[in-house]
């Protein structure tokens, strides 16, 4: 058991989020178009050709078909990633890096999927204060989410798998899932949540990490930090020279309320960064890798036998 480093708790919390509310005056149509290409334009240069090659962005329209039709692909996974503030110390595009990671490595241990462009905007507000976050409202992640599942469907994938890196979004990628899922279900076509890769991953780790001394590792916090620096630690994901002061207000616990007395710190990280490594990061991204085998497995099972 590693001891854990010592740190100070500052008796202080993290105010509630609030939802971004926008008035949108443009067409629908042309506002989730140039929502996907900026998906497509924005992080086409995170990608590399690396091989096998299971990335629907990274191929051609020839080899597409060829893996649906000839290669038996026919699952494909929808990731949503976000562009947030992760503190001082990680890159805003954090959510988004890891879920490129995260979801090549699940195509590749499912072994008959290929992977959607990853989304790079969550449900989230932008703030002056902390200036490092591009959020979508409810309805526009709902639609974007719903309309690029039926164009992957159109191209003949006969099973989509939703997911999302950012807590904001879960409940919307059940909802688009379930609704989706009734409309195509009696064309053979499946379409499915997994939560688990989020929730019950993340969950557990919490468990794993104070059952081994580590502090609570809330947003931008030990586990968020520890998981860039396993994935791209060398790739300038992290300043690592400001991890040993990545100190943040403390997780509270369920019911607690902060006091209004004490100063925050207020830097973006709940939770206290400092012992992060990239051992710690390996265990909580192969924990997600693992967790959303496994329950894609048992959904499209599910599915396929009613």
């Amino acid at each position: 058991m590693r001891h854990a480093i010592p740190f100070v708790k500052p008796k202080v919390v993290s105010p509630p989020l609030h939802r971004l509310q926008v008035s949108i005056m443009i067409d629908p149509t042309m506002m989730y178009r140039t929502i996907l290409l900026t998906i497509s334009a924005g992080y086409l240069w995170a990608q590399t050709a690396q091989k096998p090659v299971v990335e629907f962005d990274m191929m051609t329209w020839a080899e597409v078909k060829k893996a649906i039709h000839e290669e038996g692909k026919t699952t494909i996974l929808v990731y949503n990633g976000g562009t947030e503030q992760r503190g001082p110390q990680n890159v805003n595009g954090g959510h988004t890096f890891m879920a490129q990671q995260t979801v090549r490595a699940i195509a590749l241990k499912l072994g008959n999927a290929l992977t959607a462009p990853v989304l790079p905007f969550s449900i989230n507000e932008a703030s002056a204060e902390l200036p490092g976050t591009i959020g979508l409202t409810g309805p526009i992640f709902t639609a974007v989410n719903e309309q690029v599942t039926e164009q992957l469907i159109k191209s003949g994938f006969k099973n989509v798998v939703l997911m999302g890196d950012h807590g904001g979004g879960q409940k919307e990628l059940g909802e688009v899932a379930k609704k989706l899922n009734a409309k195509y279900s009696s064309q053979g076509i499946r379409v499915v949540f997994c939560d688990e890769v989020y929730e019950k991953a993340q969950g557990d780790y919490e468990k794993w990490l104070a059952a081994n001394g580590y502090p609570s590792g809330g947003h931008a916090g030990v586990m968020d930090t520890s998981e860039m620096l396993y994935l791209g630690g060398d790739k300038g994901w992290v300043r690592k020279e400001l991890i040993p002061t990545s100190l943040g207000d403390p997780v509270l616990k369920r019911g607690e309320t902060r006091d209004p007395n004490v100063k925050r710190i207020n830097n973006g990280i709940t939770g206290d960064a400092r012992p992060s490594t990239p051992e710690l990061g390996k265990r909580i991204f192969d924990m997600k890798v693992d967790y959303a085998v496994r329950q894609i497995g048992q959904l499209l099972a599910v599915q396929s036998s009613n």
